[in-house]
Protein backbone atom coordinates (compact mmCIF):
# COMPACT_ATOMS: atom_id res chain seq x y z
CA UNK A 1 0.00 0.00 0.00
CA UNK A 2 1.33 3.52 -1.13
CA UNK A 3 0.28 6.50 -0.48
CA UNK A 4 1.34 9.84 -2.82
CA UNK A 5 4.07 12.08 -1.26
CA UNK A 6 3.19 15.58 -0.68
CA UNK A 7 6.21 18.08 -1.36
CA UNK A 8 5.16 19.65 1.91
CA UNK A 9 3.12 19.02 5.25
CA UNK A 10 2.92 22.39 6.58
CA UNK A 11 2.23 25.77 5.21
CA UNK A 12 4.14 29.07 5.96
CA UNK A 13 4.10 30.50 9.27
CA UNK A 14 2.88 33.55 7.61
CA UNK A 15 -1.11 33.32 6.90
CA UNK A 16 -2.20 34.95 3.81
CA UNK A 17 -4.97 36.16 3.66
CA UNK A 18 -6.59 35.44 0.52
CA UNK A 19 -10.27 37.02 -0.43
CA UNK A 20 -12.59 36.10 -3.62
CA UNK A 21 -15.56 37.79 -5.34
CA UNK A 22 -17.46 36.10 -7.24
CA UNK A 23 -19.43 38.50 -10.33
CA UNK A 24 -22.89 37.79 -11.62
CA UNK A 25 -26.48 38.35 -11.32
CA UNK A 26 -26.88 34.77 -12.26
CA UNK A 27 -25.55 33.61 -9.15
CA UNK A 28 -27.38 35.94 -6.92
CA UNK A 29 -30.54 34.79 -8.91
CA UNK A 30 -30.12 31.52 -7.99
CA UNK A 31 -29.75 30.35 -11.52
CA UNK A 32 -26.15 29.00 -11.43
CA UNK A 33 -24.69 27.43 -8.32
CA UNK A 34 -21.03 28.80 -6.90
CA UNK A 35 -19.55 26.20 -8.02
CA UNK A 36 -15.98 28.65 -7.89
CA UNK A 37 -16.09 29.32 -4.24
CA UNK A 38 -15.93 25.08 -4.12
CA UNK A 39 -13.37 24.60 -6.26
CA UNK A 40 -10.98 27.79 -5.42
CA UNK A 41 -11.47 26.96 -1.75
CA UNK A 42 -10.53 23.12 -2.67
CA UNK A 43 -7.33 24.09 -4.30
CA UNK A 44 -6.07 26.38 -1.99
CA UNK A 45 -7.30 24.20 0.87
CA UNK A 46 -4.93 21.41 -0.62
CA UNK A 47 -2.16 24.04 -0.73
CA UNK A 48 -1.95 24.66 3.00
CA UNK A 49 -4.27 28.11 3.18
CA UNK A 50 -7.46 28.74 2.85
CA UNK A 51 -10.04 31.66 1.83
CA UNK A 52 -10.62 34.35 4.53
CA UNK A 53 -13.80 35.67 2.75
CA UNK A 54 -16.04 35.17 -0.16
CA UNK A 55 -18.23 37.72 -1.36
CA UNK A 56 -20.77 37.16 -4.35
CA UNK A 57 -21.85 40.71 -6.01
CA UNK A 58 -24.32 41.57 -9.16
CA UNK A 59 -22.66 43.13 -12.55
CA UNK A 60 -22.98 46.63 -11.60
CA UNK A 61 -20.61 49.36 -11.54
CA UNK A 62 -20.87 50.78 -7.87
CA UNK A 63 -21.13 47.17 -6.41
CA UNK A 64 -17.87 45.83 -8.61
CA UNK A 65 -16.11 49.19 -7.22
CA UNK A 66 -17.16 49.20 -3.29
CA UNK A 67 -16.19 45.35 -3.03
CA UNK A 68 -13.07 45.24 -4.71
CA UNK A 69 -11.63 48.05 -2.84
CA UNK A 70 -12.54 46.73 0.75
CA UNK A 71 -11.48 43.61 -0.83
CA UNK A 72 -7.98 45.10 -1.91
CA UNK A 73 -7.17 46.91 1.28
CA UNK A 74 -7.71 43.85 3.39
CA UNK A 75 -6.02 41.18 1.27
CA UNK A 76 -2.74 39.86 0.13
CA UNK A 77 -4.52 37.59 -2.75
CA UNK A 78 -7.64 39.10 -4.41
CA UNK A 79 -9.33 36.55 -7.27
CA UNK A 80 -12.31 37.47 -9.02
CA UNK A 81 -14.29 35.23 -10.95
CA UNK A 82 -16.39 36.62 -14.07
CA UNK A 83 -17.15 39.65 -15.79
CA UNK A 84 -14.25 39.26 -18.60
CA UNK A 85 -16.54 38.72 -21.70
CA UNK A 86 -17.47 40.46 -25.03
CA UNK A 87 -21.10 41.54 -23.91
CA UNK A 88 -22.45 44.94 -22.45
CA UNK A 89 -22.93 43.22 -18.66
CA UNK A 90 -19.15 42.29 -18.67
CA UNK A 91 -17.34 45.15 -17.14
CA UNK A 92 -15.64 43.90 -14.33
CA UNK A 93 -12.22 44.38 -15.99
CA UNK A 94 -13.00 48.57 -17.05
CA UNK A 95 -13.84 48.92 -13.66
CA UNK A 96 -11.34 47.55 -11.42
CA UNK A 97 -9.14 48.78 -13.91
CA UNK A 98 -10.36 52.10 -12.57
CA UNK A 99 -10.36 51.18 -9.44
CA UNK A 100 -6.44 51.02 -9.64
CA UNK A 101 -5.55 53.86 -11.66
CA UNK A 102 -4.57 51.40 -14.57
CA UNK A 103 -4.70 52.13 -17.47
CA UNK A 104 -5.73 49.23 -20.16
CA UNK A 105 -3.71 48.56 -23.49
CA UNK A 106 -4.77 46.58 -26.33
CA UNK A 107 -2.61 43.61 -26.52
CA UNK A 108 -2.63 42.47 -30.48
CA UNK A 109 -0.96 39.05 -29.01
CA UNK A 110 -4.52 38.62 -27.07
CA UNK A 111 -6.43 39.47 -30.40
CA UNK A 112 -4.46 37.07 -32.84
CA UNK A 113 -5.29 34.10 -29.93
CA UNK A 114 -9.20 35.06 -30.38
CA UNK A 115 -9.44 35.12 -34.15
CA UNK A 116 -7.52 31.66 -34.31
CA UNK A 117 -10.22 30.08 -31.84
CA UNK A 118 -12.86 31.52 -34.11
CA UNK A 119 -10.89 30.31 -37.46
CA UNK A 120 -11.26 26.79 -35.40
CA UNK A 121 -14.31 26.92 -35.28
CA UNK A 122 -15.25 27.63 -38.55
CA UNK A 123 -16.75 31.06 -37.30
CA UNK A 124 -16.11 34.97 -37.66
CA UNK A 125 -15.59 36.90 -34.73
CA UNK A 126 -17.73 39.90 -33.86
CA UNK A 127 -16.47 43.14 -33.27
CA UNK A 128 -17.41 43.16 -29.61
CA UNK A 129 -14.98 40.50 -29.01
CA UNK A 130 -12.15 42.94 -29.29
CA UNK A 131 -12.91 44.32 -25.34
CA UNK A 132 -11.26 41.32 -24.59
CA UNK A 133 -7.90 41.92 -25.47
CA UNK A 134 -7.16 44.77 -23.31
CA UNK A 135 -5.56 44.15 -20.37
CA UNK A 136 -3.39 46.26 -17.14
CA UNK A 137 -0.10 48.82 -18.64
CA UNK A 138 1.44 47.12 -15.64
CA UNK A 139 -0.08 43.57 -15.62
CA UNK A 140 0.09 40.14 -17.19
CA UNK A 141 -2.17 38.22 -19.27
CA UNK A 142 -3.34 34.43 -17.72
CA UNK A 143 -4.06 33.05 -20.93
CA UNK A 144 -7.18 30.85 -21.71
CA UNK A 145 -6.70 27.46 -23.56
CA UNK A 146 -10.40 26.77 -23.36
CA UNK A 147 -11.78 30.42 -24.06
CA UNK A 148 -11.35 33.85 -25.57
CA UNK A 149 -11.39 35.76 -22.62
CA UNK A 150 -7.86 35.86 -21.36
CA UNK A 151 -7.26 36.32 -17.53
CA UNK A 152 -5.53 39.33 -15.84
CA UNK A 153 -2.58 39.02 -13.39
CA UNK A 154 -1.62 42.29 -11.49
CA UNK A 155 0.94 42.78 -8.25
CA UNK A 156 1.44 45.92 -6.49
CA UNK A 157 2.31 47.07 -3.27
CA UNK A 158 3.32 42.97 -2.00
CA UNK A 159 -0.49 42.42 -2.97
CA UNK A 160 -1.79 40.31 -5.70
CA UNK A 161 -5.03 40.07 -8.01
CA UNK A 162 -6.14 37.20 -10.01
CA UNK A 163 -8.78 37.98 -12.59
CA UNK A 164 -10.40 34.72 -13.50
CA UNK A 165 -13.27 34.32 -16.39
CA UNK A 166 -16.68 32.55 -15.33
CA UNK A 167 -17.14 29.67 -17.57
CA UNK A 168 -15.81 26.78 -15.33
CA UNK A 169 -13.91 24.81 -18.02
CA UNK A 170 -11.92 27.72 -18.79
CA UNK A 171 -11.43 28.93 -14.91
CA UNK A 172 -10.46 25.83 -13.76
CA UNK A 173 -7.59 24.48 -15.70
CA UNK A 174 -5.87 28.32 -15.80
CA UNK A 175 -6.38 28.71 -11.81
CA UNK A 176 -4.92 25.34 -11.55
CA UNK A 177 -2.09 24.93 -13.84
CA UNK A 178 -0.96 28.66 -14.09
CA UNK A 179 -2.38 30.79 -11.30
CA UNK A 180 -1.58 28.56 -8.40
CA UNK A 181 2.21 27.65 -10.05
CA UNK A 182 2.91 31.56 -10.04
CA UNK A 183 1.52 31.99 -6.08
CA UNK A 184 3.45 29.31 -5.38
CA UNK A 185 7.15 30.92 -7.10
CA UNK A 186 5.86 33.82 -4.82
CA UNK A 187 5.66 31.76 -1.48
CA UNK A 188 2.34 32.62 -1.01
CA UNK A 189 1.19 29.06 -1.04
CA UNK A 190 3.07 25.55 -0.85
CA UNK A 191 4.15 23.40 -3.84
CA UNK A 192 2.31 20.64 -3.68
CA UNK A 193 -0.45 19.48 -0.59
CA UNK A 194 0.03 20.04 2.72
CA UNK A 195 -1.73 16.81 4.08
CA UNK A 196 -2.19 13.21 2.84
CA UNK A 197 -5.95 12.25 2.53
CA UNK A 198 -7.53 8.68 2.78
CA UNK A 199 -10.61 8.20 1.32
CA UNK A 200 -13.23 6.02 3.02
CA UNK A 201 -16.30 4.07 1.65
CA UNK A 202 -19.10 2.72 3.55
CA UNK A 203 -18.30 3.74 7.60
CA UNK A 204 -19.55 6.68 9.04
CA UNK A 205 -17.99 10.01 10.32
CA UNK A 206 -18.52 9.16 13.86
CA UNK A 207 -17.15 5.95 13.24
CA UNK A 208 -14.59 6.07 11.16
CA UNK A 209 -12.90 8.86 14.31
CA UNK A 210 -13.84 6.61 16.95
CA UNK A 211 -12.11 3.43 14.80
CA UNK A 212 -8.29 5.67 14.17
CA UNK A 213 -8.73 7.43 17.49
CA UNK A 214 -6.13 5.10 19.19
CA UNK A 215 -3.75 6.48 16.32
CA UNK A 216 -4.40 9.78 16.64
CA UNK A 217 -4.09 9.87 20.50
CA UNK A 218 -0.75 8.28 20.13
CA UNK A 219 0.49 11.58 18.43
CA UNK A 220 -1.89 14.51 20.24
CA UNK A 221 -1.04 17.88 20.05
CA UNK A 222 1.57 16.70 16.77
CA UNK A 223 -1.37 15.52 14.08
CA UNK A 224 -3.69 17.65 12.64
CA UNK A 225 -7.22 15.69 11.79
CA UNK A 226 -10.25 16.86 9.69
CA UNK A 227 -13.09 14.95 8.02
CA UNK A 228 -15.31 15.78 5.50
CA UNK A 229 -18.22 13.43 4.81
CA UNK A 230 -20.08 13.26 1.67
CA UNK A 231 -22.62 11.10 0.73
CA UNK A 232 -21.76 7.06 1.36
CA UNK A 233 -18.04 8.28 1.41
CA UNK A 234 -16.08 10.47 4.47
CA UNK A 235 -12.42 11.73 3.55
CA UNK A 236 -10.23 11.75 6.27
CA UNK A 237 -6.85 14.53 6.54
CA UNK A 238 -4.26 14.26 8.39
CA UNK A 239 -1.41 16.85 8.66
CA UNK A 240 1.56 18.11 10.54
CA UNK A 241 1.03 20.50 13.73
CA UNK A 242 3.95 20.59 15.16
CA UNK A 243 7.87 20.70 13.21
CA UNK A 244 8.66 17.63 14.75
CA UNK A 245 6.32 15.51 13.36
CA UNK A 246 8.09 15.06 8.93
CA UNK A 247 6.35 14.09 6.05
CA UNK A 248 7.37 10.73 6.43
CA UNK A 249 5.90 11.03 9.56
CA UNK A 250 2.58 11.99 8.59
CA UNK A 251 2.83 9.39 5.71
CA UNK A 252 3.24 6.50 8.34
CA UNK A 253 0.39 7.34 10.88
CA UNK A 254 -1.96 7.50 7.11
CA UNK A 255 -0.65 3.79 6.70
CA UNK A 256 -1.38 2.49 9.83
CA UNK A 257 -5.18 4.19 9.44
CA UNK A 258 -5.49 1.93 6.37
CA UNK A 259 -4.21 -0.98 7.55
CA UNK A 260 -6.67 -0.29 10.76
CA UNK A 261 -9.66 0.05 8.04
CA UNK A 262 -9.41 -2.97 5.83
CA UNK A 263 -11.85 -2.69 3.24
CA UNK A 264 -13.36 1.04 4.51
CA UNK A 265 -10.15 2.24 3.35
CA UNK A 266 -10.58 2.97 -0.25
CA UNK A 267 -7.33 4.69 -1.58
CA UNK A 268 -5.13 7.85 -0.82
CA UNK A 269 -5.56 11.17 -2.60
CA UNK A 270 -8.82 12.23 -4.76
CA UNK A 271 -10.10 9.74 -6.78
CA UNK A 272 -13.38 8.52 -7.13
CA UNK A 273 -15.20 5.41 -6.33
CA UNK A 274 -15.19 4.82 -9.64
CA UNK A 275 -11.59 5.61 -10.23
CA UNK A 276 -10.72 2.87 -8.02
CA UNK A 277 -13.00 0.30 -9.29
CA UNK A 278 -11.88 1.13 -12.82
CA UNK A 279 -8.21 0.92 -12.05
CA UNK A 280 -8.73 -2.57 -10.38
CA UNK A 281 -10.55 -3.75 -13.64
CA UNK A 282 -8.03 -2.49 -15.80
CA UNK A 283 -5.54 -4.58 -13.62
CA UNK A 284 -7.57 -7.74 -13.63
CA UNK A 285 -8.28 -7.19 -17.15
CA UNK A 286 -11.75 -7.72 -16.70
CA UNK A 287 -15.67 -6.23 -18.24
CA UNK A 288 -18.20 -4.30 -16.32
CA UNK A 289 -22.02 -3.77 -17.76
CA UNK A 290 -24.60 -1.50 -15.88
CA UNK A 291 -28.71 -1.72 -15.49
CA UNK A 292 -30.67 0.99 -14.37
CA UNK A 293 -34.12 2.21 -13.69
CA UNK A 294 -34.83 4.91 -11.12
CA UNK A 295 -30.66 6.67 -11.08
CA UNK A 296 -30.89 7.23 -15.00
CA UNK A 297 -27.77 6.66 -16.12
CA UNK A 298 -26.07 8.04 -13.33
CA UNK A 299 -23.70 5.12 -12.89
CA UNK A 300 -23.04 4.45 -16.08
CA UNK A 301 -21.66 8.16 -16.06
CA UNK A 302 -19.73 7.41 -12.87
CA UNK A 303 -16.74 5.19 -15.51
CA UNK A 304 -17.89 7.08 -18.73
CA UNK A 305 -16.68 10.26 -17.13
CA UNK A 306 -13.21 8.50 -16.44
CA UNK A 307 -10.77 8.85 -19.75
CA UNK A 308 -10.04 5.22 -21.13
CA UNK A 309 -13.42 3.68 -20.30
CA UNK A 310 -13.39 1.49 -23.28
CA UNK A 311 -10.95 -0.69 -21.78
CA UNK A 312 -13.33 -1.85 -19.38
CA UNK A 313 -17.04 -0.39 -19.41
CA UNK A 314 -18.70 -2.53 -22.21
CA UNK A 315 -21.86 -0.08 -21.49
CA UNK A 316 -25.18 0.12 -19.57
CA UNK A 317 -28.85 0.18 -19.85
CA UNK A 318 -31.62 2.11 -18.73
CA UNK A 319 -34.78 0.68 -18.71
CA UNK A 320 -37.68 1.81 -17.44
CA UNK A 321 -40.55 -0.20 -18.80
CA UNK A 322 -40.90 -3.75 -18.16
CA UNK A 323 -41.13 -3.87 -21.78
CA UNK A 324 -37.55 -2.61 -22.08
CA UNK A 325 -36.22 -4.62 -19.04
CA UNK A 326 -37.89 -7.79 -21.20
CA UNK A 327 -36.33 -6.60 -24.91
CA UNK A 328 -32.88 -5.26 -23.38
CA UNK A 329 -31.79 -7.45 -20.32
CA UNK A 330 -33.93 -10.72 -20.80
CA UNK A 331 -35.26 -10.10 -17.54
CA UNK A 332 -38.06 -13.34 -17.71
CA UNK A 333 -41.87 -11.77 -17.63
CA UNK A 334 -42.61 -13.50 -14.74
CA UNK A 335 -40.29 -12.61 -12.50
CA UNK A 336 -41.64 -8.72 -13.19
CA UNK A 337 -45.47 -9.83 -13.02
CA UNK A 338 -44.92 -11.95 -9.51
CA UNK A 339 -42.05 -9.87 -7.81
CA UNK A 340 -42.45 -6.30 -9.39
CA UNK A 341 -40.12 -4.01 -10.86
CA UNK A 342 -38.72 -2.65 -7.45
CA UNK A 343 -37.26 -6.08 -6.10
CA UNK A 344 -34.70 -7.89 -5.17
CA UNK A 345 -35.21 -10.75 -7.59
CA UNK A 346 -35.42 -8.18 -11.00
CA UNK A 347 -32.06 -6.57 -9.89
CA UNK A 348 -30.96 -9.87 -9.69
CA UNK A 349 -32.14 -10.38 -13.41
CA UNK A 350 -31.41 -6.87 -14.26
CA UNK A 351 -27.39 -7.26 -13.55
CA UNK A 352 -27.30 -11.01 -15.19
CA UNK A 353 -28.58 -9.67 -17.85
CA UNK A 354 -26.85 -6.46 -18.49
CA UNK A 355 -23.59 -8.46 -17.99
CA UNK A 356 -24.56 -11.74 -20.21
CA UNK A 357 -25.57 -9.06 -22.78
CA UNK A 358 -22.62 -7.40 -23.46
CA UNK A 359 -20.38 -10.08 -22.44
CA UNK A 360 -18.72 -8.74 -19.46
CA UNK A 361 -17.35 -9.94 -16.52
CA UNK A 362 -19.24 -7.97 -13.76
CA UNK A 363 -22.55 -6.18 -14.11
CA UNK A 364 -24.46 -3.84 -11.39
CA UNK A 365 -27.99 -3.40 -11.06
CA UNK A 366 -29.74 -0.10 -9.64
CA UNK A 367 -33.69 -0.01 -9.47
CA UNK A 368 -36.12 1.39 -6.66
CA UNK A 369 -38.00 3.97 -5.29
CA UNK A 370 -36.31 7.63 -5.13
CA UNK A 371 -39.43 9.41 -5.06
CA UNK A 372 -41.35 11.66 -5.10
CA UNK A 373 -43.75 9.55 -5.85
CA UNK A 374 -44.60 5.61 -6.21
CA UNK A 375 -43.72 3.60 -3.64
CA UNK A 376 -45.41 0.56 -1.37
CA UNK A 377 -46.18 -0.66 2.04
CA UNK A 378 -43.67 -3.31 1.27
CA UNK A 379 -41.37 -0.78 -0.41
CA UNK A 380 -41.75 2.53 0.36
CA UNK A 381 -40.40 5.54 -1.18
CA UNK A 382 -36.34 5.65 -0.85
CA UNK A 383 -36.46 1.64 -1.13
CA UNK A 384 -33.31 0.67 -3.34
CA UNK A 385 -32.39 -2.86 -4.66
CA UNK A 386 -29.12 -2.94 -6.05
CA UNK A 387 -27.35 -6.20 -7.26
CA UNK A 388 -23.61 -7.34 -8.47
CA UNK A 389 -23.06 -9.86 -10.93
CA UNK A 390 -19.86 -11.66 -10.58
CA UNK A 391 -17.32 -14.69 -11.77
CA UNK A 392 -18.59 -16.50 -8.70
CA UNK A 393 -21.98 -15.63 -8.27
CA UNK A 394 -24.76 -12.93 -7.95
CA UNK A 395 -26.32 -11.09 -5.06
CA UNK A 396 -28.47 -8.17 -4.15
CA UNK A 397 -29.02 -5.51 -1.32
CA UNK A 398 -32.23 -3.91 0.11
CA UNK A 399 -31.39 -0.65 0.88
CA UNK A 400 -33.37 2.15 2.33
CA UNK A 401 -32.07 6.35 2.45
CA UNK A 402 -34.46 8.98 3.26
CA UNK A 403 -34.52 12.61 1.55
CA UNK A 404 -34.74 13.96 -2.34
CA UNK A 405 -34.95 12.21 -5.40
CA UNK A 406 -31.45 13.22 -6.11
CA UNK A 407 -29.73 12.38 -2.58
CA UNK A 408 -31.36 8.85 -2.86
CA UNK A 409 -30.36 8.44 -6.30
CA UNK A 410 -26.54 9.58 -5.20
CA UNK A 411 -26.35 7.08 -2.50
CA UNK A 412 -27.60 4.06 -4.23
CA UNK A 413 -24.98 5.03 -7.00
CA UNK A 414 -22.40 5.08 -4.36
CA UNK A 415 -23.61 2.31 -2.43
CA UNK A 416 -23.18 -0.11 -5.70
CA UNK A 417 -19.84 1.02 -6.57
CA UNK A 418 -18.23 0.57 -3.13
CA UNK A 419 -20.11 -2.77 -3.15
CA UNK A 420 -18.12 -3.14 -6.64
CA UNK A 421 -15.11 -2.10 -5.24
CA UNK A 422 -14.61 -4.03 -2.18
CA UNK A 423 -15.89 -7.28 -4.25
CA UNK A 424 -12.86 -6.73 -6.61
CA UNK A 425 -10.25 -6.17 -4.05
CA UNK A 426 -11.74 -9.13 -2.33
CA UNK A 427 -11.14 -11.04 -6.19
CA UNK A 428 -7.56 -9.53 -6.33
CA UNK A 429 -6.44 -9.98 -2.97
CA UNK A 430 -7.26 -13.64 -3.60
CA UNK A 431 -5.74 -14.07 -6.69
CA UNK A 432 -2.17 -12.54 -5.42
CA UNK A 433 -3.02 -15.35 -1.95
CA UNK A 434 -3.13 -17.99 -4.76
CA UNK A 435 0.41 -19.89 -4.97
CA UNK A 436 2.46 -19.41 -7.88
CA UNK A 437 3.31 -22.16 -10.30
CA UNK A 438 7.22 -23.09 -10.16
CA UNK A 439 8.76 -23.47 -13.72
CA UNK A 440 10.87 -26.68 -13.39
CA UNK A 441 12.91 -25.64 -16.43
CA UNK A 442 14.16 -22.15 -15.08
Amino acid sequence: MVSPSPSQLSASSKRVNFELITLGDELLLGLTANGHLTFVGQELRKRGTQLSRNVTISDDIESITAQFRESWARADVVITTGGLGPTCDDRTREVIAEALGQKLVFDPAIEAAMLERFKSFGRRMTDNNLKQAYRFADGEVIPNAHGTAPGLWYAADGKVLVMLPGPPNELQPMLTEQVLPKLAALGLLTEGEVYVQLRTAGIGESALETRLQPIFQAHAGRLNVAFCAHQGQVDCRLSSASADLSADDVQAIAEKCAKLLGENFMGFGHDSLAKHCADMLRAAEATLAVAETATGGMLASAFTDICGATKFFAGGSVCYSNQSKMQLLDVPEDILMQHGAVSAENAVAMAAGAAEKLGADYGLAITGFAGPCGGTNENPIGTMFVALYTPVGVWSKRLRYPGRRDAVNRRAVNAALDWLRRELVRARDSEAALPRAIDLDA
